[in-house]
């Protein structure tokens, strides 16, 4: 199921993508970083994470073309394979990898990796925000160390069905321009964290055959369905948003729709809706902000009245009721 194309036909098109502009200078960047055989690139491996091992003087880069996603994924994990052991540098140029995710492949496409001349291997991830003063945007930053440990997770399933195993390195290299120049420069980057959260999130998945067979019978997501028929068939799966979802799913903005419509909670975040417990709709959240509703003894109740008194106090006592019962609750 084609979840861009989905929603399109839902009415709510996804906004991902980046800019012309933006693209065109990212791929610019890239071509930079690994041209001349990715003598830069290896460089900068060799610098931020193998110092002790031998310079790189041309490593290899094999090619990696073939037929299809499954022939490719193949073709990068016999790569991986025979590039372990030689004892010299390899790069991988956009090597495709297979991550199981609740069943089904999910096909990745990270920037590069390296094979280090002991065996082990590394993530590439290239970037173009700059770093400035040696140091990146820390959101950034961290968005690239979360998209770089799925490609960690995906090289150890790789790694699984060679023998020996080879180490995947869970210190990734970002690569970003230099201050305000096109020139390249790296930082290490440790994803164990990101790793660890990444595995947990990932075994705690439903496969889609589970949720397959919890659907009810003849349910269809062909895009070309009447939009009420549509639209019943996605809600049968459950869902709840949040505004993280915008930027990761297609469906976004289909369900923020759902949310706000039937006055959830959930859509002014995870954060705030764990804090108010029983208070599911932004309804009741009002109400018992105002007194009309809710065990006083709750304590998401009690936070609601305590910030609505304390702002109505703090503008005079004037405030009108719903600027009152509209107040953040305390943490």
């Amino acid at each position: 199921m084609n979840k861009a194309t989905l929603a399109s036909a839902l009415g709510s098109p996804s906004a991902f993508g980046q800019s012309q502009f933006a693209f065109m200078r990212g791929n610019a960047f890239e071509a930079r970083v690994k041209a001349d055989g990715g003598a830069e690139l290896l460089r900068l491996v060799h610098e931020r994470l193998d110092p002790e091992a031998p310079p790189p003087k041309g490593g290899a880069v094999p090619d990696l073309g073939a037929s299809g996603p499954e022939g490719r994924t193949a073709r990068t994990a016999l790569a991986l394979r025979e590039a372990t052991g030689t004892g010299g540098w390899t790069l991988l140029d956009h090597p495709l990898l297979a991550l199981d995710v609740a069943g089904s492949p999910a096909f990745l496409e990270p920037d590069a990796v390296v094979v280090h001349p002991d065996g082990s291997w590394t993530v590439v991830e290239i970037k173009s925000f700059p770093m400035l003063d040696g140091s990146a945007d820390a959101a950034k930053v961290g968005a690239a160390a979360r998209q770089s440990a799925v490609y960690v997770l995906a090289l150890e399933q790789v790694a699984a069905h060679v023998d020996p195993a080879p180490r995947v390195r869970h210190t990734v290299l970002l690569v970003c321009p230099k201050d305000f120049s096109n020139l390249p420069t790296a930082s290490a980057v440790d994803v164990r964290k990101q790793r660890s959260v990444t595995r947990r999130q990932l075994e705690r998945l439903t496969r889609i055959e589970e949720i397959a067979d919890s659907l009810p019978e003849g349910t269809c997501f062909a895009p070309d369905l009447p939009p009420d028929r549509l639209t019943a068939a996605v809600e049968s799966v459950p869902a709840t948003y949040a505004p993280e979802c915008l930027s990761a799913c297609e469906l976004a903005f289909h369900c923020r729709d759902r949310a706000r419509a039937q006055d959830a909670v959930t859509s002014l975040g995870r954060s705030l809706r764990a804090e108010l417990g029983g208070l599911t709709t932004v309804g009741s959240v009002l109400a018992a902000a105002r007194g009309e509703s809710g065990d006083p003894d709750d304590p998401a109740v009690a936070a609601l009245r305590r910030a609505a008194a304390l702002r109505s106090e703090a503008l005079g006592g004037v405030a009108a009721p719903r600027a009152a019962a509209e107040a953040v609750p305390c943490p």
